[in-house]
């Protein structure tokens, strides 16, 4: 597992993970930037997808973007901590991992899920996301990098943090 600050559209990973929006039709921050970059195309493969439930996973073509291919994955809204929201971050990290398996790819970039505007509290999710990807790689060894894409060196450093406690 590494961190970087930076660009995920830029990645040239087997796939790239969307912090989406349960309609897959595109938004703001990450889930914006992916769908400029991959260009209509990606839009047009979100739309046979029929959405995607908060904490689940689905897959489509990178189109115009470096990575192969764009895993998205719905992470849940921050509503003070008493609704499950732990539980749902941890399975988008785990669920994103079970379709790149699934679909044979071995490198996948992460973004920072949930903490924009979703308002997900970035060390707590920084610390979910390293354990969820670290004990998931232990148990399934067909993943061989996993790279932490953040948008802003706050996000990195608690990423990082969270990676030295693992």
């Amino acid at each position: 597992m590494v961190v970087v600050v930076g660009d995920i559209t830029k990645l040239a990973v087997d796939a790239i993970v969307n912090a989406a929006n349960r309609s897959l039709l595109g938004g703001g921050g990450v889930d914006g930037a992916i769908h400029r970059a991959a260009g209509p195309s990606l839009l047009e493969e979100c739309r046979t997808l029929e959405g995607c439930d908060t904490g689940d996973a689905k897959i489509t073509g990178g189109y115009g973007l470096p990575a192969a291919h764009v895993i998205h994955t719905v992470g849940p809204i921050w509503s003070g901590g008493d609704a499950d929201e732990d539980r749902l971050l941890a399975r988008c990290y785990r669920r994103s991992l079970e379709v790149a398996v699934e679909n044979d790819l071995r490198s996948v970039a992460f973004p920072a899920i949930s903490t924009g505007v979703y308002g997900f509290p970035v060390e707590r999710a920084a610390q979910i996301a390293v354990r969820t990807v670290a004990s998931f790689l232990s148990a399934s060894p067909g993943i061989t990098e996993v790279t932490f894409c953040c948008f802003s060196e706050k996000s990195a450093e608690a990423h990082q943090a969270a990676m030295e406690r693992a």
